[in-house]
């Protein structure tokens, strides 16, 4: 039987604000910051053992959690970019988690995570060698623009997909994979994509559209209205 996971949480962008000097994740929703409710969807989860919350550097704002459901929430300086912040906490993970564990990685605005997702990724995710991500495929239609604002052309959108998170790979394989990216001065937009550079081929598991992550005050808005369904 497989063991647990652990979860390493970029929360360390700089150009994370809107509407204010709050970073994103500490927006409040709900009585709690947005990074409350992040936390909360992946700990609930009895596989995941902990999270590797990485922070920037002189991060005022940080509440300086210890634990949540029982379960450590430790905490790593991050990096300038974000794939830099997911390397950092992936080096900084427990010496328990081992070179070949799986590692799940979950953006911090994006608070809104299913459990039936997070726990249908580990069960597929984990059952191949390389891992997997959640995705939504693409159901509008796509145009790409030309230089002038014109429409040039109407994409197929056929076994188009939007990448999610979290997104599930082995410890060392993505370090390497996001090592090796930023050696060769490209940056990667996801995990996925640093290991899709390595010839590898994640899996795509389909995961609710309403896992969005909060990027304006619409998203926000919309979160709120999340939590009160719930209630």
């Amino acid at each position: 039987m497989m063991g647990t996971v652990w979860a390493v949480v970029p929360a360390a962008g700089r150009g994370t604000r809107f509407g204010g000097e709050t970073p994103k994740q500490y927006l409040v929703a709900g009585d709690r910051v947005l990074l409350a409710h992040t936390l909360e969807a992946l700990l609930s989860h009895p596989v995941v053992a902990g999270v590797m919350v990485v922070v920037a550097e002189g991060d005022t704002d940080w509440p300086g959690w210890q634990s949540l459901a029982d379960k450590p929430i430790l905490t790593c300086t991050g990096g300038a970019t974000r794939a830099a912040s997911v390397l950092a906490g992936l080096q900084a993970l427990p010496d328990s988690v081992r070179a070949d564990d799986f590692v799940l990685v979950h953006d911090a605005a994006r608070p809104n995570l299913a459990a039936a997702d997070l726990g249908r990724l580990l069960e597929v995710g984990r059952n191949d060698p390389v891992g997997a991500i959640l995705a939504a495929p693409v159901r509008d239609t796509l145009k790409r623009a030309g230089d002038d604002g014109g429409i040039d052309a109407t994409e197929p959108r056929a076994r188009l997909w939007r990448a999610l998170t979290p997104q599930l790979f082995r410890r060392h394989q993505l370090a390497r994979a996001l090592q090796e990216a930023a050696a060769a001065g490209i940056e990667v937009t996801d995990d996925a994509m640093a290991m899709e550079r390595q010839g590898l081929r994640p899996l795509l598991v389909e995961g609710s559209e309403d896992n969005f992550k909060v990027t304006t005050p619409a998203d926000l808005s919309r979160f709120e209205f999340e939590l009160s369904r719930r209630g």
